[in-house]
C-alpha cells in the first residue's frame, strides 16, 4: 500500500495549490482527481472558460459597435460560435496541462478515479474501469469543491434547461435565453450571449442584482448592462420551467403577486453552488456535515477527525477560487508547524461583465447593519482621461473609511479593469491603511487607478481634484 504525508482529494485552485504548497514544505504528496484532466471547475467548466468566452465575445462587441469610434472600418463582423468555443477548449488545455506539469515539477503523485475513504487514513481510488487501489494519507484535505444547484421544480435536460456547464457550449446562439438568476454566473454568461446576439431576460428573486456586493455596484451595473440591452425581472419568483420541444416557458409571480409567463429557446438556471462531498464516503472516517451539506471545519479547517482538513467550495464561506487557494496554502503551512492567517473580510470578489464588478471589505449595508460610523468617498470613470481615451467611462470607485480613524473598511469599483484594481483596496485594507494614506499616494497618469486615489481624496477630505 502506497503511503502519503498528505493526500489532496479534488485538484481544483484549492486542491492543486494545496499539493504544491505542501510538497514544497516536505510532505510526500499525493493528489486524487476523478476527472482526466486536473484543475477543477474552475479551469474545465468554471472560472477560465467562461472567460475565454467573455474575452471572445467582448472582442465582437468592439468590432461590432466600438472600431468605428476608434477609425477602424470593417466589414460586418459575424460570431463563430464553434470557434469561439474551440479557443475555450484551447485555452482550457493550456491551464489543464500547466496543472499536470507543476504536479510533476513537485514529484506530486497523480491517482485518476474516485477518492472514497476506507478509515480516517485509508483512501479508496477507483478508476474509470471499475480498477480500485487503496492508499495510506497521515493527513487528508477534501477539497472537491461544488456543483450548481437547481430548483426542486426544475428539471435539467441540460439541453435546453441547461447549467453553467452547458452554457459554455452551447452549438449556437440562443435568440432569448433566459437566465434564473441575478448573481455573478447568471450574469457574465448572460453577457456572453448578450453581446453574440441573443435577447438575455434575468429572473431574480431578489429585488436587486449581485446582491451580496454593495448596493451602489448593483445600482450601476444594472443601469449599464440595462443600456447594453440586457432585461431585467427584479422581485419575481420562478414557480414553473416547462420546456416544449425547443421552447422554455418559465412561469412566475412578480412582487405584486401577479402570475408573468417569458419564454425562451434557453434557460440557463443560475441559483447559485452546493458543496460536493459524493463518493467521499465521509462517515467510514466519521466526518460531519453541518445542515447545508458543508464539511464542517474549525478555525484551522479542521474537520472533527483530527488528521483530516477541509477547503474551499465545501466548507462554509464565499465559493471562489482564490479563497480556496488561500485555504489551500493555510492547511500546508498548518501541518509543518507555521502560523498562517486568513483575513476572510479581505477576500476580494469579482463579476467579470463589461464593464467588471469589484469588491473587498464591508459593504456599506453591513457597516449600517453593524451600528458603525463612516463616511464614504466615490469618483466616477467618466471624469478620468483614461476612460474618455479608451471609451471605457461606465463606472465609479466608492470607498468607505472609518469616520474617526479614516481607516479603509472598504472599497468597491465598476469599470474597467476593476478585477486588477480590487487588488489595491486588498493590500491597503491588509495593511489598515486610511483613505488618506491612499490619497498621498502617487498614482500613474493616465491610469483607471486614478479613480481609486481621488475616491479616496474624495472620501478622506472631499477634495477630489478632478471633480
Amino acid at each position: 500500500m502506497s503511503q502519503f504525508d498528505v493526500t489532496v482529494i479534488g485538484s481544483g485552485p484549492g486542491g492543486y495549490v494545496a499539493a504544491i504548497r505542501a510538497a514544497q514544505l516536505g510532505f510526500k504528496t499525493a493528489i486524487i482527481e476523478k476527472y482526466s484532466t486536473l484543475g477543477g471547475t474552475c479551469l474545465n467548466v468554471g472560472c477560465i472558460p467562461s472567460k475565454a468566452l467573455l474575452d471572445s465575445s467582448e472582442h465582437f462587441e468592439n468590432a461590432k459597435h466600438n472600431f468605428a469610434g476608434h477609425g477602424i472600418i470593417i466589414n460586418e463582423p459575424q460570431a463563430d460560435i464553434a470557434r469561439m468555443i474551440e479557443r475555450k477548449n484551447e485555452v482550457i488545455k493550456q491551464n489543464t496541462d500547466g496543472i499536470s506539469y507543476l504536479m510533476n515539477k513537485n514529484q506530486i503523485t497523480v491517482f485518476e478515479g474516485i477518492g472514497s475513504f476506507e478509515s480516517a487514513t485509508q483512501i479508496k481510488v477507483t478508476k474509470n474501469d471499475g480498477a480500485s487501489e487503496t492508499i495510506e494519507s497521515k493527513y487528508t484535505i477534501i477539497a472537491t469543491g461544488s456543483k450548481p444547484s437547481s430548483l426542486p421544480f426544475i428539471t435539467l435536460d441540460k439541453e435546453r434547461v441547461i447549467t453553467s456547464t452547458e452554457a459554455l457550449n452551447l452549438k449556437e446562439i440562443p435568440k432569448h435565453l433566459v437566465v434564473i438568476g441575478g448573481g455573478v454566473i447568471g450574469l457574465e454568461l448572460g453577457s456572453v450571449y448578450l453581446r453574440l446576439g441573443a435577447q438575455v431576460t434575468v429572473v431574480e428573486f431578489m429585488d436587486k442584482i449581485i446582491p451580496g456586493m454593495d448596493g451602489a455596484l448593483s445600482k450601476e451595473l444594472t443601469k449599464v448592462l440595462k443600456k447594453q440591452g440586457m432585461k431585467f425581472m427584479l422581485s419575481t419568483a420562478v414557480s414553473a420551467v416547462e420546456r416544449n420541444g425547443d421552447t422554455v416557458k418559465i412561469t412566475a409571480k412578480d412582487k405584486k403577486g401577479e402570475e408573468v409567463v417569458v419564454e425562451g429557446d434557453y434557460c440557463l438556471v443560475s441559483v447559485g453552488r452546493k458543496p460536493y462531498t459524493d463518493g467521499l464516503a465521509l462517515e467510514k472516517a466519521g466526518v460531519e456535515l453541518d445542515e447545508r451539506g458543508r464539511v464542517k471545519v474549525n478555525d484551522h479547517l479542521q474537520t472533527n477527525v483530527a488528521n483530516i482538513y477541509a477547503i474551499g467550495d465545501v466548507i462554509k464561506g464565499a465559493m471562489l477560487a482564490h479563497k480556496a487557494e488561500e485555504e489551500g496554502v493555510f492547511v500546508a503551512e498548518t501541518l509543518a508547524g507555521q502560523k498562517p492567517h486568513i483575513n476572510y473580510n479581505l477576500i476580494p470578489g469579482v463579476v467579470y461583465t463589461w464593464p467588471e464588478v469589484a469588491g473587498v471589505g464591508k459593504t456599506e449595508e453591513q457597516l449600517k447593519e453593524e451600528g458603525v460610523a463612516y463616511k464614504v468617498g466615490s469618483f466616477p470613470m467618466r471624469a478620468l482621461g483614461r476612460s474618455r481615451a479608451s471609451g471605457d467611462v461606465d463606472g465609479l470607485v466608492k470607498i468607505i473609511a472609518d469616520e474617526k480613524t479614516d481607516e479603509v473598511l472598504g472599497m468597491h469599483i465598476v469599470g474597467a479593469r476593476a478585477a486588477d484594481l480590487i487588488a489595491e483596496g486588498v493590500i491597503a485594507m491588509e495593511f489598515r491603511a486610511s483613505a488618506e494614506d491612499i490619497a498621498r499616494s502617487s498614482h500613474a497618469h493616465p491610469t483607471y487607478a486614478e479613480a481609486i486615489k481621488e475616491a479616496a481624496l474624495d472620501a478622506t477630505a472631499k477634495r477630489p481634484i478632478h471633480m
